[in-house]
């Protein structure tokens, strides 16, 4: 598959970002999903799951011919290419998320000045970085494990003026966590189910990426639905 034949759907495929793109693409759609408005709806979690998979053998679609290509050199060792590809991939969401703080640091004292609306309250905005005064630190590593929320976490920080020192040090600790759990999970999940049951999971990423949707979205739905019922 090629640019030439895409279509709007694969951007919901984890595989076809790894087999048209290889590392670069990852490595953007990282850095998007992380520091960027529009980024939101990328597959950050089952992309990073898949290329795990995908990290297991020497097959075209492999983490080995993916650093080869991108950098042209690869380690000899699967664990090496691995650990690599995590450091680098994490780089790209440490520096997606240091662009989502300065957007919001900018924007900040425009919405602080701002008169209060319909749909603007500012009331929120000093709500907000009184739960990041007290939670910043966590709620930054804990976004990085949620869709949506990743994308506008670094956002919020910079708009309530965390301190960057704060910032930048759980950020880096949340990205390693996100980037090298998933990394991992894929890698050695796809190892033991091959070598147990003989069954590829690459042939069945759909699944895989439906499952770790749900899995990765259900803590939002839930904070939804029973937040909801409490404020009523």
């Amino acid at each position: 598959m090629t640019l030439l034949d895409f279509q709007w759907m694969n951007l919901l495929q984890p595989d076809w970002y790894i087999n048209t793109g290889g590392l670069w693409f990852i490595m953007f759609v990282v850095f998007a999903e992380t520091g960027l408005f529009a980024g939101f709806f990328l597959p950050g979690d089952s992309l990073l799951f898949v290329a795990g998979i995908f990290s297991e053998g020497d097959e075209s679609l492999g983490i080995r011919p993916i650093i080869e290509a991108a950098l042209g050199f690869q380690f000899n060792n699967p664990i090496l290419n691995l650990l690599f590809l995590g450091l680098l991939i994490s780089a790209a969401g440490i520096i997606g998320n240091m662009v989502g703080y300065w957007f919001g640091k900018k924007s900040g004292p425009f919405l602080f000045e701002r008169k209060d609306s319909f749909l603007f309250k500012k009331k929120y905005l000093y709500q907000a970085k009184d739960f990041y005064d007290k939670h910043g630190g966590g709620a930054i590593v804990m976004a990085r494990f949620l869709p949506i929320v990743r994308t506008f976490a670094p956002i919020v920080a910079g708009i309530v003026q965390m301190d960057k020192k704060k910032f930048m040090s759980f950020n880096i600790i949340g990205c390693f966590a996100w980037v090298y759990s998933m990394l991992i999970a894929g890698h050695y999940l796809q190892t033991f189910i091959l070598n147990q049951f003989q069954y590829d999971l690459k042939s069945h990423l759909e699944v895989i990426v439906i499952g770790i949707v749900l899995v990765t979205t259900a803590p939002v739905i839930l904070k939804m639905v029973f937040g909801k019922k409490k404020s009523a």
